[in-house]
């Protein structure tokens, strides 16, 4: 029964720990810009390949 309450107890400090750490993501600004890496891509091919035909 004991090792039950110890489970439990770890298993919220990760929780919390995962919490503390999300929150200090969105704090800092990290999802802000959702557009820009969906077309990252397109914007790097197209570097690539005036590079070749320089």
């Amino acid at each position: 029964m004991k090792i039950i309450f110890v489970l439990i107890a770890l298993s919220l400090m990760l929780a919390v720990g995962f919490l503390i750490s999300f929150l200090w993501a969105v704090k800092t600004g990290q999802y802000k810009d959702d557009y820009t890496p969906s077309i990252r891509i397109l914007h790097d091919d197209n570097h690539s390949t005036s590079k070749k035909q320089n």
